[in-house]
């Protein structure tokens, strides 16, 4: 090898060298992603719930993943807390349960993210008693406290203080509570829709103050979808949307917004992005063809009539086409609708994102 080419070989292996090296963390936007929620995030804390039976931990879960083996995800494939860290440069954050356990208690890191998410979590304790037994988000932000102090005893309160105003926490809640609500006789004897509304969202601030208390500054919070629309529902009404369901949804959204407004102002140092969830859904049950959908009313798996009698079980009936459906099961999108979802929560207009976007609270 002459002078010139050996010289330019040293100056190739110095640049790749600093390509691996660098070339990921400029890819990382943010230092840490913290999701908190129910099963549209959960990404298997409640594998780890001995008493639960709302869990994704059998087939045909995670058909689409890139294992094809269920994960604890309620999805085909990924879920939303998938899209949004991979939009981030992010690894998925990591159930914190997993992170707790035994196995794993040693060597746990919680710098990078953590998901407290559980399938059948609720802003009221109590909400999941269908389900035998998640993590409520009382619980979640309690297990994050903990997480916080082992952050701080690592690293020290003003670097922890620092990293935390920069990451992003997540929260995606408040289905499961509507869904108890309109399931059950008996909540809506004690108190008028509006009440309940109005509960669920002063119960929410109290939990969004706690976290903020503890660092938290960069909030992406997640309104409901079409309640309504979803195959369990569309099932008791005969294949259509249930209004009522629908009609309180929206409520809740337009309340969870005002309440944000004010908490902001209320509190120094507050960013936040609204996603519409809602608005996104109905765009896709509503021209669901120019998304690439065919089916907008049935489950992909499940069993009877819009494959919504049952849960998505091993015995259940299976699409051959994940991607032309927006349901994967009786509550659940698909993949494919996920990540729609999470491209109009990171790039989207006011319509969508609101007053800004993930990407602009990012930046901010």
């Amino acid at each position: 090898m002459g002078k010139k080419g050996y010289v330019g070989f040293i100056f190739f292996m110095i640049y790749g060298f600093f390509i691996l090296k660098f070339g990921s963390s400029e890819a990382k936007m943010v230092p840490a992603l913290y999701v908190f929620g129910d099963s549209l995030v959960d990404v298997g804390n409640n594998n780890y719930l001995t008493l639960s039976i709302a869990k994704a931990n059998h087939r045909h879960y995670g058909i689409d993943f890139p294992t094809h083996k269920p994960t604890g995800r309620f999805s085909n494939g990924k879920n939303a807390a998938d899209f949004l860290a991979e939009k981030l440069g992010l690894a998925t954050s990591p159930p914190y349960l997993s992170l707790t356990s035994t196995a794993n208690k040693n060597n746990a890191s919680f710098m990078d993210g953590v998901s407290f998410a559980s399938a059948g979590a609720g802003i009221f304790d109590g909400s999941d008693l269908r389900y035998r037994q998640s993590i409520p988000l009382t619980k979640q932000v309690d297990y994050y406290s903990i997480v916080r102090e082992e952050m701080t005893r690592e690293i020290g309160a003003a670097a922890i203080q620092k990293h935390l105003s920069k990451s992003i926490f997540v929260v995606v809640i408040g289905s499961n509570d509507m869904f108890g609500y309109f399931e059950s006789s008996d909540l809506r004897k004690k108190s008028t829709p509006h009440q309940y509304v109005d509960f669920m969202l002063l119960s929410l601030k109290l939990q969004l103050q706690r976290l903020y208390d503890d660092g938290a500054r960069k909030f992406e919070i997640a309104g409901v979808g079409t309640l309504g629309c979803c195959p369990e529902f569309r099932l008791k009404n005969k294949t259509e949307c249930v209004v009522e369901v629908n009609y309180w949804s929206v409520k809740y959204n337009e309340g969870l917004q005002s309440m944000l407004m004010e908490w902001q102002s209320e509190n120094r140092g507050i960013i936040y992005s609204y996603f519409d969830t809602y608005a996104a859904i109905n765009d896709l049950i509503q021209t669901p063809a120019s998304y690439g959908f065919s089916e907008v009313k049935g489950a992909c798996c499940g069993l009877g009539e819009l494959n919504a009698r049952a849960p998505c079980l091993p015995l259940s009936n299976l699409c051959p086409n994940r991607q032309d459906h927006i349901f994967f099961d009786q509550f659940h999108p698909t993949e494919a609708a996920s990540r729609i979802f999470v491209n109009r929560l990171f790039d989207g207009p006011s319509g969508y994102a609101s007053p800004i976007n993930m990407r602009q609270l990012v930046a901010a």
